[in-house]
C-alpha cells in the first residue's frame, strides 16, 4: 500500500481525494498555484507545495514541475483527478519513469481509448454497434464529402478530445465548412491534434453512461448506468442514477458492453463507457472516459461504493472486493452541478470573491465543494464550485430533496447557476423523465428573480462588505499578493479588478447577480 500521494489537482476533486486517502491511513500531498495558496485542499492536505503562476501551462500541466515535487516530498504515487492531466499518456508515462504509479489506465489505455476513432473501432471489433462515422479528417473537402454520403445533419468532433470541446452540430451543407475550420482550430488549441471526424446525428437520443472498475487480475466489474442528457452546449450539469430509460434487461445488455469494450483495452482503473440510447431502445458506443467523471457521487450513493477509494486500492496492487453481484443499488441520486455562471446574462463567467457561502445539508444530501467565505473565483479555470447529491427512495424523492438543497444553497459574491436549475428540476418533463440531449435547447428554460430572498442576502452582503473592511486592508496575502493597505474601498476594487481581468466599470465582488 501507499504512504504517501500526490493529488495533482485542485478545487473539489481535489478535496475529494484528499479525504479519501485520510480514510485510508495515506498521507496526501496537495499541489498549489498562486491563486490557490488558500485553498481547500490545500489546508486539509498533510502537506502543499507551490508549483507555479495561475496559468494552469505553468503550474497544473507542468508535468516536470509536478513530478520533481512528487519526487522531493516522497510520494509513493500520483492521483490526477479528472480535467488536467487526468487523461494525458505522457503524464502516466513519465510517473511510470519517474518511478511513481500513476492512479488511473495505463498509458497505453489512455491513449487508445483517448484516440476516439480507435475506440470505436474497438466497439465494433466488440460486438457493440457504433453510429456511422468517418475516419480521421483533416481536411474541411473531406468533411463534406463523407457528411454528403451519410447525410444531414451530423457531428463534428475532436479525434482526440472530450469534454464537449470541438463538439459542432451540423444541419446543412452550408454551415459545415465554417463549423469544421472552427472545430479544428479548437481542438487544436484544447488537444493539440486538429484532427476531426464527422458522425450522424441522431435526434432525441439520451446519453447514457456507464461506470466500470478494473484491477490487474482481470476483474472487471460494472457499476450500473447514469442519466446525463440534460445537457448545455454539450456540457452535463444534471446528472442520474438510475436512468428511467434504462430496464433491467437493457441495464444489463449495457454492462455487457462496456465489460467487453474495457477488456479489449486491457483496462485497469476507474473508466466511463458512454452510449446514445435512442426512442426505440438502440443504443451505440459514443466513447470511453479513461478517469474518474464529475458525477460519480450518484454511482457511489446509490450502488454504497467508494470509487476513490476502490481506484487507489486498485492502482496499489489489490483485487477488488467486490463482484457485479454482491452491488445493491438503493433508491435514486441526482445530482446538480453549482457553477460561476450568470444565467440572466447569457451565462457568463462570474469572477469575484465570495463574501458568504452556505452549504445545504439535511437528509440524504451530499455536497462536494471548495467554497468558503472569502475564496476568490478567478478566471484562470473551470467555472465549477461544487456538487450538491441528493438521495431518495425513488426519483421523486430524490428531486424534492435536490429542491430544498438548492433553496438553501447560499453563494454571495458571485452569480451561479442556481434560479435555472431549480426551474429545470421543476419542468413537467422533467419531472416525468422525459429528457434527451436537446431537453434544454426546447424548453429554453430562464431563470426568474425571487425579490425576497434577493432582498435577504443582498442585506448580508452589504453587511459583510462594511464588517469585513478593517479586517481585509492590511497586509494578509490574497491569492499569493499582499493586498493593498490603504484606501480600502478604492484600492482593493481596483486590485481584484485587475486580478480577475475585469473593466473598471465592475464592482469589487464582480456584478451583483439578480439571482440574489
Amino acid at each position: 500500500m501507499f504512504s504517501k500521494v500526490l493529488v495533482a489537482n485542485r478545487g473539489e476533486i481535489a478535496l475529494r481525494i484528499v479525504r479519501g486517502l485520510r480514510d485510508l491511513d495515506i498521507r496526501s500531498v496537495a499541489v498549489y498555484s498562486d491563486v490557490d495558496r488558500l485553498s481547500q485542499h490545500v489546508r486539509y492536505a498533510d502537506e502543499a507545495h507551490y508549483i507555479g503562476p495561475a496559468d494552469a501551462r505553468q503550474s497544473y500541466l507542468n508535468v516536470e514541475r509536478i513530478i520533481d515535487v512528487a519526487k522531493k516530498c516522497g510520494a509513493d504515487a500520483i492521483h490526477p483527478g479528472y480535467g488536467f492531466l487526468a487523461e494525458n499518456a505522457e503524464f502516466a508515462e513519465a510517473c511510470e519513469a519517474a518511478g511513481l504509479v500513476f492512479i488511473g489506465p495505463s498509458p497505453e489505455s489512455i491513449r487508445l481509448l483517448g484516440d476516439k476513432i480507435a475506440a470505436r473501432r474497438i466497439a465494433e471489433q466488440a460486438g457493440v454497434p457504433v453510429l456511422p462515422g468517418s475516419g480521421e479528417l483533416t481536411s474541411v473537402d473531406e468533411a463534406l464529402a463523407f457528411a454528403e454520403r451519410i447525410g444531414y445533419p451530423v457531428m463534428i468532433k475532436a479525434a482526440a478530445g472530450g469534454g464537449g470541446r470541438g463538439i459542432r452540430l451540423i444541419e446543412s451543407p452550408e454551415a459545415l465548412p465554417g463549423a469544421a475550420a472552427r472545430a479544428m482550430q479548437e481542438a487544436a488549441a484544447a488537444f493539440g491534434n486538429p484532427a476531426i471526424y464527422v458522425e450522424k446525428n441522431l435526434k432525441r437520443v439520451r446519453h447514457i453512461e456507464v461506470q466500470v472498475i478494473g484491477d490487474r487480475y482481470g476483474n472487471i466489474v460494472p457499476l450500473g448506468e447514469r442519466e446525463c442528457s440534460i445537457q448545455r452546449r454539450h456540457q452535463k450539469i444534471i446528472e442520474e442514477c438510475p436512468s428511467v430509460a434504462v430496464s433491467p434487461q437493457l441495464r444489463r445488455t449495457l454492462s455487457r458492453a462496456a465489460v467487453r469494450i474495457a477488456r479489449a483495452a486491457d483496462y485497469h482503473n476507474v473508466g466511463t463507457v458512454e452510449f446514445l440510447l435512442n426512442e426505440d431502445g438502440q443504443h451505440y458506443f459514443l466513447e470511453m472516459n479513461t478517469r474518474l467523471q464529475v458525477e460519480h457521487p450518484v454511482t457511489e450513493i446509490v450502488t454504497g461504493t467508494d470509487l476513490v477509494k476502490d481506484q487507489i486500492l486498485v492502482a496499489a496492487g489489490e483485487e477488488l472486493p467486490y463482484e457485479e453481484a454482491d452491488l445493491l443499488t438503493r433508491g435514486w441520486a441526482i445530482e446538480c452541478r453549482i457553477v460561476a455562471e450568470d444565467p440572466f446574462n447569457n451565462f457568463l463567467p462570474s469572477v469575484g470573491r465570495v463574501v458568504f457561502a452556505r452549504e445545504p445539508a439535511g437528509p440524504g444530501i451530499r455536497v462536494e465543494s471548495a467554497l468558503y467565505d472569502g475564496i476568490e473565483v478567478t478566471p484562470y479555470y473551470d467555472s465549477l464550485l461544487a456538487k450538491v447529491t441528493a438521495w431518495g427512495r425513488n426519483r421523486e424523492g430524490a428531486r424534492q430533496r435536490m429542491k430544498r438543497a438548492l433553496a438553501e444553497f447560499r453563494v454571495v459574491g458571485v452569480a451561479t447557476n442556481i434560479p435555472y436549475l431549480q426551474q429545470i428540476l421543476d419542468l413537467p418533463d422533467f419531472i416525468s423523465g422525459d429528457i434527451d440531449t436537446g431537453f434544454l435547447d426546447r424548453n429554453q428554460v430562464l431563470a426568474e428573480e425571487h425579490f425576497e430572498e434577493q432582498r435577504e442576502i443582498a442585506e448580508i452582503a452589504a453587511l459583510l462588505m462594511v464588517t469585513s473592511g478593517d479586517r481585509d486592508s492590511g497586509d494578509q496575502p490574497l491569492n499569493g499578493q499582499a493586498a493593498p493597505s490603504n484606501g480600502y474601498r478604492a484600492a482593493i476594487g481596483a486590485w481584484r479588478r485587475q486580478q480577475a481581468g475585469l473593466t473598471s466599470r465592475g464592482g469589487g465582488m464582480g456584478r451583483w447577480p439578480r439571482s440574489f
